[in-house]
């Protein structure tokens, strides 16, 4: 029986807390389908409420799924400054060599680098044709002339190998040399010169960098916008003294001009791709514009966040990370490494750029995309560039420009250039990418459809919780008591069989058959009833 009554009371304990939570829940409609009213009514409501309730999902899973899709924007900003520092420019002549400086044991090393050999180290007639064409006897034969004249091989002997200029020898020798090409530099109104440069080498040989920050020098400041704020080069390309060309390799250009890329101090240019052409015979303006771009890390983005793992730069940048990744491959492949590439590798012989370098190295970057893939810095810094060209020499200035720098007029209009690099004006923009969409957001969302939906919160969510926490503890509890109360049951059952029935009932009482029904007490033959046994 005391089983029966704590199982009813477990029963009006938990309708009693079910109806309390229906009655006073913030949960709009859900009083109205199980308190009161007429069951079409309350069947009304259920449906209206399940209605709410679809859509509150519905629309909240859309904005997990629009979170889990890490959604971004993008946002420009124009930024004013006192003062920009000055990008570095690193200028390139298209021709790799002076052929007028070569002597013959250079020839010998780089002639099959630059195709001039064929077989048994003979000359290809190919080369011959394209010299002798070039040269009539005269006085006007071109400056590289005595260039074909030491071409003869026939009584030379090679020197040793281990003697043999290495690539960045001949490079830093023969390449073209900045106090013959600049004839004129002026930053900001100022005069400059070669000491203003930095020599560094590339894929066109030995180029040129202004304001590098390198040596210790420090970092040039700009404080104004416009032209004539900014740096000012006339070059002499000297396109007379190019190499001939005598068939299409890498080494021999098809362009007269400089290249010119325009950096930052802490990215290695990378001029031969990223760099763009200046033309001689044309002054051409190149007005910036300072932009900062800031990314996002996976998953919003693809940027790299973490610091570079390299032995050759410090500060991760795209050129740095695809010329450590190329000076890597190279080193693997062929056991050395180009002029332009960092470490401590030994440099290529012509040899090995014409056999292993060159061929690697544009398999590399034409074939195998798969192997350098460079991710984009999380903070990077470029130069938006719009560059207006204008002719030169005009026919006023011609003459007077033959006579100060002593060339002809012809010779002023196929090798002068002049290159004007300046700030459009003293601003910066910042491009950055945003997260479009977080948490705070989904949680506003999904609260706001909530109460939109089923007039709920947070604290509704609080008060169903506690309702089930009521009720779990209540089954607990419940469950915990009636297994107590199964196993006291036991206990006490086993004591009223021995000790309860000598001590409150004689044996003649017991044994009366309005005490126990016979069929209640074992009966054994022989011995008769259960308390005849115990009796």
């Amino acid at each position: 029986i005391e089983l029966k009554i704590n199982h009813s009371k477990y029963f009006i304990t938990v309708n009693y807390c079910s109806k309390l939570f229906l009655k006073h829940t913030t949960f709009h409609g859900v009083r109205h389908v199980f308190l009161s009213g007429s069951y079409p009514r309350r069947v009304a409501w259920l449906l209206a409420f399940l209605t709410a309730l679809a859509l509150l999902f519905t629309w909240s899973s859309n904005r997990v799924r629009y979170l889990l899709s890490s959604p971004v924007y993008t946002k420009a900003q124009m930024v004013y400054a006192k003062r920009l520092v000055f990008p570095a420019v690193t200028i390139c002549n298209q021709n790799i060599l002076l052929p007028r400086r070569m002597k013959k044991p250079d020839i010998f090393s780089a002639g099959r680098w630059l195709g001039l050999f064929g077989k048994n180290w003979q000359v290809s007639p190919a080369v011959r044709e394209a010299l002798i064409s070039h040269i009539d006897g005269t006085n006007n034969e071109p400056p590289w002339s005595p260039f074909y004249r030491i071409l003869d091989f026939n009584h030379f002997l090679p020197p040793p190998r281990d003697s043999q200029p290495s690539m960045r020898q001949l490079l830093d020798r023969l390449g073209h040399q900045l106090e013959e090409m600049l004839l004129y530099c002026r930053f900001q109104g100022q005069m400059c010169g070669p000491r203003n440069f930095s020599t560094i080498f590339t894929r066109y040989g030995k180029c040129y960098t202004f304001n590098s920050g390198q040596d210790g020098r420090p970092l040039l400041i700009t404080m104004k916008g416009g032209m004539g704020n900014g740096l000012e080069l006339m070059l002499d390309i000297q396109q007379d003294e190019y190499l001939p060309v005598w068939g299409e390799t890498d080494e021999t250009s098809f362009e007269a001009g400089i290249k010119v890329q325009i950096h930052t101090q802490d990215e290695p240019p990378f001029i031969d791709q990223l760099g763009f052409g200046v033309a001689p015979g044309f002054q051409t303006f190149v007005s910036c514009q300072e932009q900062r771009l800031t990314y996002l890390p996976p998953p919003w983005g693809d940027c790299k966040a973490t610091p570079m793992d390299s032995d050759f730069f410090s500060t991760y940048s795209i050129t740095a990370c695809r010329i450590d990744c190329e000076t890597r491959y190279l080193v693997e492949n062929c056991n050395c490494r180009m002029v332009h590439m960092p470490g401590d590798a030994p440099y290529c012989t012509p040899e090995q750029y014409k056999e292993c370098a060159d061929p690697a190295l544009d398999f590399l970057v034409e074939r195998d995309n798969g192997y350098c893939v460079c991710d984009t810095p999380c903070n990077l810094t470029r130069y938006g560039k719009e560059l207006s060209f204008v002719k030169i020499p005009s026919k006023a200035s011609a003459k007077y420009l033959a006579k100060k720098f002593n060339k002809t007029e012809q010779y002023i209009a196929e090798n002068i250039l002049v290159l004007d690099i300046f700030f459009e004006a003293l601003n910066y923009e910042t491009i950055e990418q945003k997260k479009a969409y977080e948490l705070a957001g989904l949680l506003g969302d999904i609260g706001g459809q909530m109460g939109l939906f089923i007039g709920a919160s947070i604290l509704t969510i609080l008060e169903l919780f506690d309702y089930l926490y009521e009720v779990i503890k209540y089954k607990l509890c419940h469950c915990a008591k009636k297994k107590h109360q199964r196993s006291n049951n036991n206990e006490r059952g086993a004591v009223l069989s021995l000790d309860d029935v000598k001590r409150h009932a004689p044996c003649e009482n017991l044994r009366t058959p309005s005490t126990y029904p016979a069929n209640m007490l074992p009966h054994h033959p022989g011995q008769g009833n259960f308390e005849d046994f115990t009796c």
